[in-house]
């Protein structure tokens, strides 16, 4: 097996249009795309409250390979399929188990694909009710050799009781990443923070999808010390700045151009 660039490019075909289908029939309004890092280590940190949909966003707007820590129940084809039932359960009640019978086969060919593919995409299997920090420092290898990390904060839906139902409160662990590798390499990784909003209206039914993207944020300019003040200045200051781009992008008017696939 090659790299994990190398084994990309047997799927970049279907993973381009399975990710149209998955936004059908919602359009991007992406901005602020020039704030991207288009090479070296990068973690890009948004909100998530668009299950599989935010994946499909990022695939279709980040402009460059990027990996993803990912539910390793999506690496076997029974986890899979127990998570898109729990997807269509939530949105759709009882009539969501109906419809799952209904598709099995389409379903059944989807999670065999996804499951047995999905490791060429750069995905990183991890247990999210288990060890974060085995989580971190998988992540953190990833960091080592150049790559970007895209860690989307939540639980892939809206939240309504929630001061902000579309951003959940971020997690510590891009903070802690951050801090580590410029504790020990002197490695400034950049952190871009982006918002989504659109992606939590259900699949089939138009809409605009809008992302905006901030300038990158650097532990560094956080720093004091001590590491748990560092790691909660940072960890605030990143959720402070998603909340406030996904705001400004609720008072954008007409969509710009649809955003293409980046080759």
């Amino acid at each position: 097996m090659g790299t994990f660039e190398e084994e990309f490019e047997y799927v970049r075909g279907f993973v381009d249009r399975t990710c149209r289908f998955l936004l059908l029939p919602k359009k991007i309004d992406l901005r602020g795309a020039g704030n991207f890092v288009r090479e070296g280590p990068s973690i890009i940190i948004g909100n998530h409250a668009g299950s599989y949909k935010d994946v499909a966003t990022m695939f279709r707007t980040v402009p460059r390979m990027i990996y993803f820590t990912a539910n390793r129940m999506i690496f076997t084809r029974d986890g899979a399929s127990e998570l898109v039932l729990r997807h269509l359960h939530r949105h759709m009640g009882r009539f969501g188990g109906f419809l799952h019978v209904l598709l099995g086969p389409f379903y059944r060919f989807m999670v065999t694909y996804v499951s047995g593919h999905i490791a060429r995409v750069g995905t990183i299997p991890v247990d999210i009710y288990g060890s974060k920090r085995a989580s971190i420092l998988s992540c953190q290898e990833y960091l080592k050799a150049g790559r970007a990390v895209v860690a989307l904060q939540g639980r892939g839906r809206v939240f309504p009781k929630d001061p902000n139902p579309y951003v959940k409160e971020f997690r510590r662990g891009v903070s802690i990443m951050a801090y580590n590798l410029y504790k020990e390499r002197g490695l400034s990784v950049p952190v871009t923070p982006l918002s989504i909003f659109g992606t939590h209206i259900m699949w089939g039914v138009p809409a605009t999808v809008k992302v905006n993207v901030g300038p990158p944020m650097f532990i560094r300019d956080y720093w004091s010390g001590d590491e748990g003040s560092t790691v909660e200045a940072f960890r605030s200051a990143l959720q402070k700045n998603v909340s406030g781009l996904l705001r400004a992008s609720l008072g954008w008017e007409a969509p710009v151009k649809p955003a293409r696939r980046f080759p």
